[in-house]
């Protein structure tokens, strides 16, 4: 869904944030996630990955917001103009589609369960060239404009370990487990014949400053500001990760990382 409602952020460096507003913007967001998850991380992908044209895509994008950063220095019409991007789904529109993503991958009932206004994070990526500079900072900025705008209460999507093999991720896994694992109320679980289990390793087996240093930047991201995980980690194939499903509760946020979370925000 291609939907400009949100405050564009612009940087000096001549980087842009704003949901996607042309189908040249959504193909960019599909041609950066081809380069990464394609490319790079050697996910086999879906069945509407398009080799030719170089679009990592699925059935569900139409009904996405699709948060993106844009060099506006580049072409649009060489659909490599996005840098940045995250898909967006509001509880609203999932019940209109009939599913999130996520329930691909994870049992969502205890979230529905809440009766309070969530959205599915996903499919995020940065150009390799902008990883150190400012554009997670930007894409940040965006996301908590959408967020906030919406009134929205719950964060949720997976977020990716590199690799069908989780034994090389253990002692990360086991660390979400036990020390950043969701209380009961909103603890999603994955599906069966795809679930592995995270506690691999008992508590005081774990370095803690080791295993921190193993989880993705993202979700390490999240940590920080009071998310936490779901019971068990997904193994998904088609893409070649070990999935985790993050959750945030913005209203239990302590008044530090709200004040931080706030101040990303965009003013118009």
């Amino acid at each position: 869904m291609l939907n400009a409602n949100i405050t564009p952020v612009v940087e000096e460096a001549g980087l842009e944030v704003r949901l996607a507003r042309s189908a040249l913007d959504l193909q960019g967001a599909q041609r950066l996630r081809y380069r990464v998850f394609i490319e790079e991380l050697g996910a086999p992908g879906g069945p509407l990955v398009d080799p030719v044209l170089r679009l990592e895509r699925d059935a569900l994008d139409g009904y996405f917001d699709h948060l993106v950063l844009v060099d506006r220095r580049r072409d649009p019409e060489t659909l490599d103009h996005v840098i940045g991007v995250y898909r967006l789904l509001p509880c609203e529109r999932a019940r209109a589609l009939g599913r999130f993503y996520c329930d691909s991958e994870y049992d969502l009932t205890p979230l529905r369960l809440l009766g309070r206004k969530l959205v599915e994070l996903g499919r995020s990526c940065v150009d390799p060239e902008h990883r150190r500079g400012p554009a997670m900072m930007l894409l940040w900025k965006g996301l908590a404009d959408y967020v906030l705008t919406r009134d929205i209460e719950i964060l949720f999507g997976v977020a990716s370990f590199h690799g069908a093999d989780p034994a090389p991720h253990a002692m990360a896994l086991s660390y979400l487990h036990h020390f950043h694992r969701a209380p009961e109320s909103m603890r999603v679980r994955a599906l069966p014949g795809h679930f592995h289990p995270m506690d691999q390793m008992p508590p005081d087996a774990i370095d803690k400053r080791m295993a921190l240093a193993a989880v993705p930047p993202l979700i390490r991201a999240y940590l920080r500001l009071g998310g936490f995980v779901g019971d068990g980690a997904f193994i998904d194939h088609e893409f070649n990760t070990t999935d985790v499903c993050l959750i945030m509760d913005t209203s239990a946020m302590s008044d530090r990382h709200l004040d931080y979370y706030a101040r990303k925000a965009p003013r118009a």
